[in-house]
């Protein structure tokens, strides 16, 4: 599995997954002239995208969709809780849905539910015959029991949105920073750190810190608190709003 972020945070997010044979798209937040242009960098046509899978109904994450669907007819999984919002902007004719674990060709994808201010949202886990990986962004807190699921990924896309202190102290109202602070919000660095270290094992290869604030967070920062928390020698990036970050393949060697 090749795992590329075309962009991560609040003004755009989509993920590309490339197989052995399929490809896949976690969301598709960027407008479909942008999605066009953010694929051609990888010379890949969005007709050879085989599935998009949705996190959540917010904007930064489903604003290219209606066109990506109208151009391609691409199918579309997601669960029951999100069809209201879904069928909205594309027929049900193009939607999968389905709570449990599901193939999509070589890739096994098991959703677990985050907890955002949107309905059904949810995370990922994701196998294929090379690797494993856990996709997290746009929660507030993991509770135990799917922290579980969690453990010894060999690849983690995980949010870690804001340093604590830079939001409280920045420009944002006080009622967006206790939206961002709360259960229903966004994880900080430290709370990125501490899940982190609770779930790494001896098979984790990397860590791509994803969905930064790019108000309330610095890369370097993001990356230097969760180094510091994990105390371990681990690759970490940090994924961009702007640019894309092509984490290549990471093979899990047992």
């Amino acid at each position: 599995m090749r795992t590329i972020i075309l962009g991560s945070g609040s003004k755009g997010n989509s993920t590309l997954l490339i197989g052995d044979k399929e490809k896949i798209l976690i969301d598709v937040g960027f407008s479909y002239p942008q999605m066009v242009k953010l694929l051609s960098q990888y010379d890949i046509s969005p007709s050879s995208i085989d599935a998009i899978l949705i996190t959540h109904t917010h904007k930064d994450h489903i604003n290219g969709l209606k066109g990506f669907i109208k151009k391609n007819g691409t199918r579309v999984y997601t669960n029951y809780q999100m069809l209201e919002e879904i069928s909205k902007i594309i027929p049900e004719d193009f939607l999968e849905l389905n709570d449990e674990p599901y193939m999509i060709g070589d890739f096994s994808i098991e959703t677990f539910p985050t907890s955002h201010d949107a309905p059904g949202s949810v995370g990922f886990i994701i196998h294929d015959s090379n690797m494993s990986m856990v996709y997290v962004t746009d929660t507030g807190y993991i509770n135990q029991k799917n922290l579980n699921k969690l453990k010894n990924k060999n690849l983690y896309i995980f949010e870690s949105n804001h340093d604590i202190n830079m939001l409280m102290t920045g420009p944002y109202p006080y009622i967006l920073k206790q939206r961002v602070l709360s259960d229903k919000g966004h994880l900080s660095n430290e709370l990125a750190g501490n899940y982190l270290k609770e779930i790494i094992g001896s098979d984790t290869k990397e860590i791509v810190l994803a969905h930064l604030s790019e108000n309330n967070n610095t890369h370097e920062l993001a990356i230097q608190t969760v180094k510091d928390i994990l105390d371990q020698d681990i690759l970490i990036e940090a994924a961009y709003q702007n640019q894309s970050l092509d984490i290549g393949e990471i093979v899990c060697l047992k």
